[in-house]
This record gives structure tokens, C-alpha cells and sequence, in this order.
């Protein structure tokens, strides 16, 4: 499998299995996808060389370790130089609160997720930021309150299988 090359079904839902439960067995695996273990196998370490599969991970249930805060956080630089994105990325890359950086269209440039043990947390890595002089213009903060339901899987076969 090459960078440029199309995945065709069964690659696709060998994927979406995987990152469903990444425990599965080859021989479970194999028996949902439709295929004989031994090819299942070759295929997963296919997709595993090309860089399809990136690794594996637990998902945490944070609420049972703790107390943390959720803030989604907008920011706009006063500059939209290369070098300003790029230095405002490599500033966040760094912080382990921020779990997602976005850079979007529209009326601000990141939307960023924080995780973190607070809001005295969350204002000690802002200040942070802000005293990094990054070339912060503003941002808004929008603290989670509650999150009815987060998905740690993207509908696969939904946006890659040809649909007759």
C-alpha cells in the first residue's frame, strides 16, 4: 500500500473496527470483516506500514479520577504571517492541557481544547501564553459544562466506502 492508494471496503471496515476496540483479536477481527485470519492479519500490518494505523490507546474515564475542566478556547493573532501561526502552534505543541488545536475559517484563527485540573489552571497557562508575547490578538473562553456524549471514533465506511 502506497501513500496515493484507495482502501477499498475491507480496509475500511477493518479500520473502523479497530478503532471501535483496539483489543480485538485477529481471529474476532477477521470473522466481522468477512475475511479468513491469516489474510485479516497481513491486511492490518499493511495498513499498519502505510501509516492508516497510527497506534493504539485505553480511553480514560476522567470523571472517575477527578475533578477537570474542559475549555474550548478561540484565538485571534494580530499578525497571519506563516511564521506567527507557526510559533503560536509550537507554543501550544507544548502545553499538555491543550489537547486540540484547530486552525479554522471564519471569525477567529484556532479553536483550542483544554483539559485541565481547573480554572485557577486554566488562567495560570492563559497568563502563560499571554506573558509569551505569541502575538495573542484576543480570545474567548467557553467552559464546558457538561458533555452529553463525545464520540472517540469517526464514522468510517460512512465517508470512504463508495455508496451505490
Amino acid at each position: 500500500m502506497t501513500p496515493g492508494y484507495k482502501l477499498d471496503r475491507i480496509d475500511i471496515r477493518i479500520l473502523a473496527v479497530l478503532q471501535r476496540n483496539g483489543r480485538i483479536t485477529n481471529v474476532e477481527l477477521a470473522e466481522e470483516v468477512n475475511l479468513s485470519p491469516s489474510p485479516c492479519l497481513m491486511r492490518v500490518k499493511k495498513l499498519q506500514q502505510a501509516g492508516y494505523i497510527t497506534g493504539y490507546s485505553a480511553q480514560i474515564d476522567l470523571a472517575r479520577l477527578g475533578p477537570t475542566l474542559t475549555v474550548f478556547t478561540e484565538f485571534t493573532l494580530k499578525n497571519h504571517r506563516q511564521i506567527d501561526f507557526a510559533r503560536f502552534q509550537e507554543a501550544l505543541a507544548q502545553i499538555d492541557s491543550c489537547v486540540e488545536c484547530h486552525l479554522v475559517s471564519g471569525g477567529y484563527d484556532y479553536l483550542v481544547k483544554f483539559v485541565t485540573a481547573g480554572i485557577d489552571d486554566y488562567q495560570s497557562i492563559m497568563e502563560g501564553l499571554v506573558d509569551r508575547n505569541l502575538g495573542i490578538d484576543k480570545y474567548f473562553s467557553f467552559v464546558v459544562l457538561k458533555s452529553p456524549f463525545t464520540k472517540q471514533h469517526i464514522p468510517l465506511s460512512r465517508l470512504f466506502e463508495d455508496h451505490d
